[in-house]
């Protein structure tokens, strides 16, 4: 059985790995000093074992982009997946700004309620911004960082400027398009025929619901995440960088002044890999975090 707030495309559904994720979802009233009422926050928990992982998805997308890797990490470590503040299947409240700032305030009360324990963070595509920010200003939080493909780099785009009425609606409206996520998802991917119906549908599903469209517009305007190349020298945290060798998305140079600007980091290419190494190449990357993290558990023992 499927959790009730998922939309009716989940059950069109069809590989293994994404029905066992979705139908393991959970919601919690998450209380911050955002509103008044909680935010109802989806999440993943699954696994035992220390240290706690805590995975974080990219832009416009959610834990189902998680759905290979979680069940190769939870076999040692307890996994934390969540949908952060007005993506994937989190509630998107009227009257909320979508900013970088909520979404850390959010993230970080989930942490504080659900799990309460230093975490390695692990943060794909813009989610790995998200880990950036959230090391920031919470250190004693994150044990460890995962970056895969991260953003985090570039300024924010001039184009926040262009989004307002009808333009916002519109371009909304074409990023809503099921054609447009399938040519989203072979941009990402290196492989092709890894774009299957139900890679189109993991990335898709969230569009069905509520306030989808507001939603992504408020963040947009927003200007989303901009540089943190001048502070990722205040982290001190091991960092391990995983870099798809072909990716379209970000290209390949970002890797490269992620591990300079990072004082304790390292870099590891997966091969034959666009944007998504947890998607195409599942078996490697988590090879290469389940190392990462025993080193973590080395330290502390």
């Amino acid at each position: 059985m499927y959790p009730s707030f998922l939309p009716p495309l989940v059950q069109q559904l069809t590989e293994s790995e994404a029905i066992h994720l979705a139908q393991s979802m959970q919601r919690v009233a998450i209380a911050t000093p955002l509103q008044a009422d909680p935010i109802l926050t989806n999440f993943v928990h699954q696994g035992g074992g220390k240290p706690d992982i805590l995975l974080i998805h990219g832009f416009d997308s959610s834990v189902l982009e998680y759905r290979y890797l979680i069940p190769e990490l939870a076999k040692d470590h307890t996994v934390w997946a969540v949908d952060l503040l007005s993506f994937g299947f989190t509630e998107r409240p009227e009257n909320l700004a979508f900013t970088p700032e909520t979404l850390k305030t959010h993230l970080y009360h989930f942490w504080q309620q659900q799990i309460n324990r230093p975490v390695v963070v692990v943060g794909a595509s813009m989610g790995g911004a998200v880990a950036l920010d959230f090391a920031l200003s919470y250190p004693d939080v994150v044990k460890q960082i995962v970056l895969l493909d991260s953003a985090g780099l570039a300024p924010k785009p001039f184009s926040r400027f262009a989004m307002v009425p009808p333009l916002d609606r519109w371009a909304t409206q074409f990023l809503g398009s099921m054609n447009v996520r399938r040519k989203i998802c072979q941009s990402a991917y290196f492989d092709k025929a890894r774009v299957t119906e139900d890679a189109v549908l993991c990335g898709a599903m969230h569009l069905q619901c509520d306030r989808w469209q507001e939603a992504l517009i408020n963040f947009t305007k927003g200007g989303g995440y901009g540089s943190f190349y001048p502070k990722l020298k205040q982290i001190q945290q091991r960092t391990l960088i995983l870099w798809g060798e072909q990716d379209r998305i970000l290209g390949t140079k970002a890797a490269h002044r992620f591990q300079r600007g990072l004082p304790n980091s390292s870099l590891h290419w997966i091969p034959n890999c666009g944007h998504l190494p947890h998607v195409e190449q599942t078996a490697l990357v988590s090879e290469k975090i389940l190392a990462f993290c025993r080193t973590a558990t080395a330290a502390v023992g």
